[in-house]
Protein backbone atom coordinates (compact mmCIF):
# COMPACT_ATOMS: atom_id res chain seq x y z
CA UNK A 1 0.00 0.00 0.00
CA UNK A 2 0.87 3.50 -0.62
CA UNK A 3 1.90 5.64 2.10
CA UNK A 4 -1.12 7.85 1.21
CA UNK A 5 -3.54 5.38 1.26
CA UNK A 6 -2.14 3.50 4.33
CA UNK A 7 -2.77 7.03 6.12
CA UNK A 8 -6.55 8.10 4.60
CA UNK A 9 -8.08 3.73 4.43
CA UNK A 10 -8.23 3.83 8.13
CA UNK A 11 -10.03 7.22 8.06
CA UNK A 12 -12.02 6.55 5.31
CA UNK A 13 -13.03 2.86 6.92
CA UNK A 14 -13.64 4.23 10.22
CA UNK A 15 -16.19 7.33 8.69
CA UNK A 16 -18.34 4.10 6.82
CA UNK A 17 -18.11 2.40 10.14
CA UNK A 18 -19.77 5.38 12.17
CA UNK A 19 -22.22 6.08 9.93
CA UNK A 20 -23.64 2.76 9.11
CA UNK A 21 -23.53 2.39 13.38
CA UNK A 22 -25.58 5.74 13.15
CA UNK A 23 -28.44 4.19 10.62
CA UNK A 24 -28.86 0.85 12.59
CA UNK A 25 -28.53 2.33 16.17
CA UNK A 26 -31.47 5.08 15.35
CA UNK A 27 -33.30 1.86 13.86
CA UNK A 28 -32.48 -0.15 17.40
CA UNK A 29 -33.78 3.36 19.43
CA UNK A 30 -36.80 3.04 17.05
CA UNK A 31 -38.14 0.01 18.66
CA UNK A 32 -37.75 1.18 22.36
CA UNK A 33 -39.31 4.42 21.15
CA UNK A 34 -42.00 3.53 18.91
CA UNK A 35 -42.25 -0.12 19.50
CA UNK A 36 -45.29 -0.28 17.55
CA UNK A 37 -43.58 0.78 14.89
CA UNK A 38 -41.05 -1.75 15.47
CA UNK A 39 -44.65 -4.49 15.65
CA UNK A 40 -45.28 -3.58 12.36
CA UNK A 41 -42.67 -3.68 10.43
CA UNK A 42 -42.44 -7.11 11.88
CA UNK A 43 -45.79 -7.68 10.74
CA UNK A 44 -45.67 -6.13 7.26
CA UNK A 45 -42.30 -7.04 5.68
CA UNK A 46 -41.54 -10.55 7.79
CA UNK A 47 -44.95 -11.35 7.96
CA UNK A 48 -45.15 -12.20 12.28
CA UNK A 49 -48.66 -10.96 13.42
CA UNK A 50 -49.13 -9.55 16.85
CA UNK A 51 -45.59 -9.12 18.05
CA UNK A 52 -46.06 -7.95 21.70
CA UNK A 53 -43.67 -4.94 22.56
CA UNK A 54 -41.59 -7.19 24.95
CA UNK A 55 -40.35 -8.67 21.98
CA UNK A 56 -39.90 -5.31 20.05
CA UNK A 57 -38.04 -4.09 22.79
CA UNK A 58 -36.04 -7.88 23.26
CA UNK A 59 -34.73 -7.32 19.53
CA UNK A 60 -34.08 -3.83 19.86
CA UNK A 61 -32.15 -4.86 23.07
CA UNK A 62 -30.29 -7.39 20.32
CA UNK A 63 -29.59 -5.14 17.95
CA UNK A 64 -28.27 -2.48 20.20
CA UNK A 65 -25.59 -4.35 21.49
CA UNK A 66 -24.78 -5.57 17.86
CA UNK A 67 -24.31 -1.96 16.77
CA UNK A 68 -22.42 -0.73 20.02
CA UNK A 69 -19.96 -3.74 19.45
CA UNK A 70 -20.17 -2.53 15.87
CA UNK A 71 -19.57 0.70 16.16
CA UNK A 72 -16.55 -0.12 18.78
CA UNK A 73 -14.55 -2.42 15.95
CA UNK A 74 -15.06 -5.68 18.83
CA UNK A 75 -15.07 -9.19 16.87
CA UNK A 76 -15.01 -7.64 13.25
CA UNK A 77 -15.51 -10.39 12.00
CA UNK A 78 -18.41 -11.25 14.01
CA UNK A 79 -19.73 -8.64 14.40
CA UNK A 80 -19.51 -6.45 10.67
CA UNK A 81 -20.18 -10.14 9.59
CA UNK A 82 -23.45 -10.07 11.70
CA UNK A 83 -24.70 -6.58 10.67
CA UNK A 84 -24.29 -7.09 7.03
CA UNK A 85 -26.24 -10.27 7.45
CA UNK A 86 -28.59 -8.40 9.15
CA UNK A 87 -29.19 -5.94 6.23
CA UNK A 88 -28.77 -8.29 3.63
CA UNK A 89 -32.47 -9.91 4.98
CA UNK A 90 -33.65 -6.56 5.64
CA UNK A 91 -33.18 -5.31 1.69
CA UNK A 92 -34.24 -8.71 0.97
CA UNK A 93 -37.58 -9.03 3.22
CA UNK A 94 -37.95 -5.23 1.10
CA UNK A 95 -37.61 -6.21 -2.55
CA UNK A 96 -41.59 -5.17 -3.32
CA UNK A 97 -40.74 -1.54 -2.24
CA UNK A 98 -37.95 -1.57 -5.05
CA UNK A 99 -40.85 -2.60 -8.02
CA UNK A 100 -41.73 0.66 -8.16
CA UNK A 101 -40.77 4.21 -6.81
CA UNK A 102 -43.14 5.27 -4.37
CA UNK A 103 -40.94 4.85 -1.45
CA UNK A 104 -36.91 5.73 -3.40
CA UNK A 105 -35.32 5.73 -0.16
CA UNK A 106 -35.86 2.16 0.56
CA UNK A 107 -33.20 2.44 -2.51
CA UNK A 108 -30.72 3.37 0.32
CA UNK A 109 -30.31 -0.01 1.66
CA UNK A 110 -28.24 -1.25 -1.24
CA UNK A 111 -25.44 1.70 -1.13
CA UNK A 112 -25.39 0.66 2.80
CA UNK A 113 -25.21 -3.17 1.93
CA UNK A 114 -21.97 -2.10 0.18
CA UNK A 115 -20.53 0.13 2.42
CA UNK A 116 -20.96 -2.84 4.36
CA UNK A 117 -19.54 -6.05 2.61
CA UNK A 118 -17.19 -3.68 1.67
CA UNK A 119 -16.13 -2.88 5.29
CA UNK A 120 -16.09 -6.73 6.08
CA UNK A 121 -13.39 -7.00 3.55
CA UNK A 122 -11.28 -4.93 4.61
CA UNK A 123 -12.17 -5.15 8.38
CA UNK A 124 -8.31 -5.90 8.85
CA UNK A 125 -7.56 -2.30 7.56
CA UNK A 126 -10.56 -0.72 10.36
CA UNK A 127 -8.31 0.03 13.13
CA UNK A 128 -8.45 3.54 13.85
CA UNK A 129 -10.62 3.95 17.14
CA UNK A 130 -11.22 0.10 16.67
CA UNK A 131 -11.14 -1.80 19.98
CA UNK A 132 -10.51 -5.41 17.65
CA UNK A 133 -7.49 -4.53 16.54
CA UNK A 134 -5.55 -5.94 13.79
CA UNK A 135 -3.70 -9.49 13.71
CA UNK A 136 -0.30 -8.02 13.96
CA UNK A 137 -0.48 -5.15 14.98
CA UNK A 138 -1.83 -3.37 18.04
CA UNK A 139 -4.76 -1.06 18.44
CA UNK A 140 -6.54 0.53 21.25
CA UNK A 141 -7.38 -3.63 22.36
CA UNK A 142 -4.79 -5.32 21.39
CA UNK A 143 -4.53 -7.88 18.46
CA UNK A 144 -7.07 -10.54 16.80
CA UNK A 145 -10.19 -10.15 15.48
Amino acid sequence: MTDALERRLPVALLGLRLSLALVFAAWAADKFVNPDHGAAVFQGFYGLNDVPPTLVYAAGAVQAVLVTAFALGIAKTWTYGAVALMHAVTTAVSWKAYLGLDDILFFAAWPMLGGLVALWLLRDEDRLLSLGGRRGRTGLGGGGR
